[in-house]
């Protein structure tokens, strides 16, 4: 899919810190399948720090394309229903500056556009693992532990690999 609307940059004033965002201990050179293209990513993340340690080390370590950014439901949920703006894959937190996470994924579930929704939280629990994929998320991720899972899935992805088996 291509994107030619221009990306939504925004700052906030969030405080979840940077705890996890750092790859620990694969090897990306030989662990991430090649490339077949770059995915097109929307992030929402309403701390300023996270959403920029998370852009910085997707685009270095997978073949990822931060296209644009929100801090809030509302942002998020008005670029997302827009036609005009295609992506690829959108990261979500639970927790933004406004709404939440969830009402991002209820918003999205069900429209023409089909995007790869994968929930990126510090409260990953069994509940809200399972409420995010009732809402339509292919993937929910914790940020404290399972960045390399998620970098892996990203990587797979953009390889053009399904059905993986990795954390859901």
């Amino acid at each position: 899919m291509s994107c030619t609307s221009p990306s939504v940059n925004c700052h906030g004033n969030g405080s979840h810190g940077d705890a996890g965002l750092k790859s620990q201990a694969l090897d990306f050179n030989e662990t991430v399948p090649q490339p077949m293209h770059k995915l097109k990513t929307y992030i929402v993340e309403d701390s300023p720090v996270i959403r920029q340690s998370l852009i910085a080390t997707l685009e270095e370590l997978v073949p990822v394309e931060v296209i644009g950014t929100a801090e809030d439901e509302l942002t998020a949920v008005q670029w997302l229903t827009q036609p005009k703006n295609a992506c690829d894959l959108v990261i979500i937190d639970i927790f933004l500056k406004g709404g939440s996470g969830l009402g991002v994924l209820r918003a999205v579930n069900g429209l023409p556009q089909q995007y790869t929704l994968v929930v990126l939280s510090n409260y990953a629990t069994q509940d809200i693992r399972r409420k995010c994929l009732e809402l339509g998320a292919d993937k929910v991720f914790d940020k404290s532990n399972e960045i390399d899972a998620l970098i892996l899935y990203c990587g797979q992805l953009a390889a053009g690999e399904t059905d993986n088996g990795l954390p859901t």
